[in-house]
């Protein structure tokens, strides 16, 4: 095995073009650590190189970086297990020219707490991670002193999730951090794609435990100079923030000013004795206004608004973000917001007819203020969302058929929703739980697909005509709503903390999913019948024995991983209609869909595929 390193080849651009991407390949099992601290070495000069011939007007794919990586390991004959690695040193010398403008003060440097010294270590943690104590047993304190002298935001804890609600927060513009590649992977398809400048050095394990990490490398990473940009590159950060600040309390008063006023409401958070306490006709707006701006990713905003950027030039993800982005029409901001409050709606509605628990994190609205009122305040979020898209405007350059063709592509997303609800509740309190795996999918293309295709089209006909692009919305909202409510079904395996809070809800609750259609169709009738009868609470076991049980029918029957390949199927019809798509920008955006949209969740399962089926035109 040689270590020697070419330096010829070119890197590929970073541009999406027409031609399609390549086919998906898994590489999760690909994290070795190259074994020397000079084979690493090398490498990353060979992966600074590499990084210097790449266009950088626009993020890297992970696809890309995965060729990249995969031509260097090549050249330098060395094994394919180090590919999870070389994307992580790819990528961060990618974006360090971008890292450098951003001032340190508007940085955070991320750490694990797996560096600690795990005996003795007498550091406390708060709900914002560990604050690690300056006791010599580890470099943790080091590296922390180092970037709060130099102005950072640091913070001990784990997991991307945590850093992008910081990132689209607008308290910091880039992230450097040490991490185990398992969760690096993670942070590449999170953070990267959606442009946030983004540096990382990988532990040399991922043991959790007194795990240690090259620290001259830490070190330089967290003093690099800050240094005015030469060139931007493409992010989608800025409206992700815009998104994110339409449900600001400051920012509704504009778009959707409240019919009474705040002055009769107050300002503590609402509650029960709240409610009974203020102005009864107050009430039910500020409990609807309250969960409106309380939680969410705001995925469905921000399609709309990255829609309408796309068709408009991609100004909101360039040099002038800020500016292009105080430029949209009023009419845009409010079919934006609409949209969300369509959501709202529907969760409020949802987590009534399946009795969850927790919404957010916390309780539902039906369980904090009754069953009466939660139902009129879902009915209300839809009147506001029919309100914000009513309201005209005076030079509002955004004309009004193009505000009526945008609510009529809600008014039909709504019944679809409704109607693949209808049918998921019809077969719940029905006696028969027995499902196919084609009607599940019939279900997820009327209940999930419609909020991906109004959001997306919204964006698109509030910039122009968007005849040309009506069957390709509608073919790639199907597909990746689809793949989506497949993984959110998945997820309820692995738990939820935002909403669902325990796992096998969707068995317990009888909710017809594709996992459950696979199960009865893969097991002997023996065991499909047995798993019927799990269904039943009255089955004589308790909760934890039943869901233990299921899933262990559900590995009989090569469930997950069946699932995870329908995922695959249908995300690669997305793609490809991603790849027909004749604007760039809006040829950008479906990609960036696709690769954040569509998280795998990590759970062990078996290896055998026997089924492949699709979902029909919904």
């Amino acid at each position: 095995m040689s270590s020697g390193l070419s330096t010829s080849g070119t890197a590929p651009k970073s541009e999406t073009t027409s031609e399609g991407r390549t086919p998906r390949r898994k590489t999760s099992h690909l994290k070795d650590v190259p074994e020397t601290f000079e084979l690493r070495e090398s490498l990353r000069a060979r992966c600074a190189d590499i990084a210097a011939r790449i266009d950088r007007s626009a993020p890297m794919t992970k696809d890309e970086m995965e060729q990249v990586a995969r031509r260097a390991l090549e050249e330098a004959d060395l094994p394919e297990g180090y590919l999870g690695w070389m994307m992580v040193m790819i990528s961060s010398e990618f974006w360090k020219e971008s890292l450098s403008a951003v001032p340190p003060e508007r940085r955070l440097f991320l750490l694990p707490h797996c560096l600690k010294h795990a005996e003795g270590c007498p550091a406390e943690y708060d709900q914002f991670g560990m604050n690690c104590k300056e006791c010599g047993a580890c470099s943790i304190a080091d590296f922390r002193g180092l970037a709060e002298d130099m102005g950072y935001r640091v913070l001990v804890a784990e997991g991307s999730p945590v850093v992008m609600k910081i990132i689209v927060g607008g308290y910091v513009d880039a992230v450097v951090g040490v991490a185990c590649l398992n969760v690096l992977e993670k942070a590449i398809d999170k953070v990267l794609l959606a442009g946030i400048p983004c540096m990382a050095v990988p532990l040399l394990s991922s043991d959790c435990r007194n795990t240690k990490v090259d620290e001259p490398w830490v070190n330089e990473m967290i003093r690099t100079p800050y240094q005015p940009a030469q060139s931007v590159t493409r992010s989608y950060v800025h409206l992700m923030r815009a998104a994110s600040d339409l449900f600001k309390s400051q920012t509704m008063d504009v778009l959707a000013p409240r019919v009474r006023t705040q002055a009769e409401l107050g300002e503590n958070a609402v509650s029960v004795t709240d409610i009974e306490e203020m102005d009864a006709i107050s009430a039910t707006e500020h409990i609807a206004y309250d969960f409106l701006s309380r939680g969410g990713k705001h995925s469905r905003p921000f399609i709309t608004l990255a829609a309408y950027d796309a068709m408009t030039g991609g100004h909101a993800t360039g040099p002038a973000a800020e500016t292009a982005i105080s430029e949209f029409p009023i009419s845009v901001r409010r079919a934006a917001m609409s949209i969300e409050t369509f959501h709202k709606a529907s969760l409020v509605h949802d987590d009534i007819e399946d009795d969850d628990a927790f919404r957010y994190g916390q309780p539902a609205v039906h369980r904090r203020f009754g069953i009466p009122t939660a139902i009129n305040v879902g009915d209300y979020l839809i009147g506001l969302g029919y309100r914000l898209l009513s309201r005209n405007e005076d030079q509002d350059d955004v004309p009004s058929e193009a505000r009526v063709d945008v609510l009529d592509a809600l008014a039909a997303a709504h019944m679809r929703l409704a109607e693949g609800q209808g049918s998921e509740l019809i077969w719940r309190d029905g006696k028969d739980r027995r499902l196919t795996p084609l009607d599940a999918l019939k279900v997820y293309a009327l209940k999930t697909s419609p909020a991906f295709e109004a959001a997306l089209l919204s964006g698109v006909r509030m910039a122009g005509d968007a005849t040309p692009y009506r069957t390709a919305i509608r073919t790639f909202s199907r597909n990746m709503g689809v793949a989506f409510q497949i993984l959110n079904d998945l997820g309820d395996w692995i738990g939820d903390d935002s909403n669902k809070m325990s796992a096998g809800g969707d068995v317990f609750g009888g909710r017809p999913t594709l996992l459950w259609a696979l199960a009865l169709q893969g097991l002997p009738e023996k065991d499909a019948t047995r798993l019927l009868d799990l269904a039943e609470s009255d089955c004589g076991l308790s909760d934890a024995e039943r869901l233990f049980q299921v899933r262990k029918l559900y590995e009989q029957a090569d469930v997950f991983e069946t699932a995870l390949k329908l995922v695959d199927k249908h995300q690669a019809r997305a793609e490809k209609v991603a790849d027909e798509i004749d604007v760039e920008e809006l040829r950008r955006l479906f990609y960036f869909l696709v690769d954040t949209v569509l998280e795998r969740p990590e759970m062990p399962t078996p290896s055998v595929v026997t089924l492949g089926v699709t979902a029909p035109l919904g």
